[in-house]
């Protein structure tokens, strides 16, 4: 992929790791919108704010309509409401389905025909090591991001056919708000983990691993534990 020749929209790119991918599209020479659920929120030079809430269908309707020059799609919002399947809020495990899932698969339906229109492009979905290790106190994040895994591996499947190719980026704690309670040494820089999803689709990669805890879950699928 050229980047100088790549529109980009980045879900979540107000701030975090969705505002590094944005930040390095734009100094690759990317035309880039910043989606968020509030726009104003959206302070980088160069980007343009753009309107998207993963939970409203509208809304990313609206969105696709607005950036229908767009080539390449990042799908990057998400929450972690920590929250356990038996015990938790069943509310809770709806939205984390409702904003990986379902969401990152709205966003997708919605872009697909834009991308293809436009001559082919990409999509890149941001999933989690714990899209392969599962553990009780994140019950609800886990299953939706191992719904998302599935379905970035059909996706691949179903566009490729339209000259749009389908990655998924793997990676543990960073250093963001949404772990701001983990220890600084157990989370990677958010700014490595973002060159490393750009190289990786520049080189055609289906899966992208941005960091060791993820690269030994992947290594270890299928082992008994």
């Amino acid at each position: 992929m050229d980047f100088t020749k790549t529109v980009a929209v980045v879900t979540g790119g107000n701030r975090g790791l969705g505002l590094r991918f944005a930040e390095q599209l734009i100094e690759r020479g990317a035309k880039v919108y910043a989606a968020a659920r509030r726009p104003e929120a959206v302070e980088l030079a160069g980007a343009v704010p753009l309107r998207l809430d993963l939970t409203d269908q509208a809304s990313i309707g609206e969105a696709a309509a607005l950036a229908s020059d767009a080539t390449f799609l990042i799908n990057n919002a998400g929450i972690s409401t920590h929250t356990a399947l038996i015990d938790g809020s069943f509310d809770n495990i709806r939205l984390e389905m409702e904003t990986h899932y379902f969401g990152t698969l709205a966003a997708t339906r919605a872009f697909a025909p834009v991308i293809e229109r436009n001559g082919g492009g990409a999509v890149l979905n941001i999933l989690s090591v714990l899209s392969w290790v599962h553990v009780s106190a994140y019950g609800a994040y886990c299953a939706a991001k191992s719904a998302s895994w599935a379905m970035s591996n059909v996706l691949r499947e179903e566009l490729r056919p339209k000259g749009i190719h389908v990655a998924s980026l793997h990676v543990g704690y960073m250093a963001t708000d949404m772990a701001d309670y983990v220890a600084p040494e157990d989370k990677v820089d958010p700014a490595a983990v973002a060159k490393a999803g750009l190289d990786g689709v520049a080189a055609g990669a289906n899966e992208i691993i941005a960091d060791e805890k993820s690269r030994r879950a992947k290594e270890n699928l299928g082992v008994a534990l």
